[in-house]
């Protein structure tokens, strides 16, 4: 094993934090792509999953980058409290219990 490949399997193991384990979203207006570089592992497996289900929109690029259709990323307003109180009580009444999540869910 060549020196490089063992500092490079040597860095892939090392264990972020949370903090550090950041995800940078690049994009244009000129273009329909965004590019998407993550350390997060939860969002690799999603990635990984479309990549798989949509080969021909989500592109995977290296094991940490992706390439996606840019109206993929969205930014959203904020549920006020009285929407999450309400949608709350509706759940309660209709005796819908919310999903069991892990880390790496498949439910995503």
């Amino acid at each position: 094993m060549l020196i490089s490949d063992w500092n490079l399997r040597k860095a892939q193991m090392v264990k972020l934090t949370k903090y550090e384990q950041e995800t940078i979203i690049l994009y244009n207006q000129g273009e329909s792509k965004a590019d998407v570089y993550t350390h997060d592992p939860a969002l690799i497996d999603k990635l990984e999953r479309l990549s798989e289900k949509y080969p021909t929109q989500i592109i995977r690029n290296d094991s940490r980058s992706f390439t996606v259709p840019k109206r993929c990323v969205s930014v959203r307003e904020p549920y006020s409290e009285e929407r999450r109180a309400a949608a709350r009580a509706r759940a309660k009444s209709l005796g819908t219990k919310p999903p069991t999540r892990g880390i790496r869910s498949k439910t995503g």
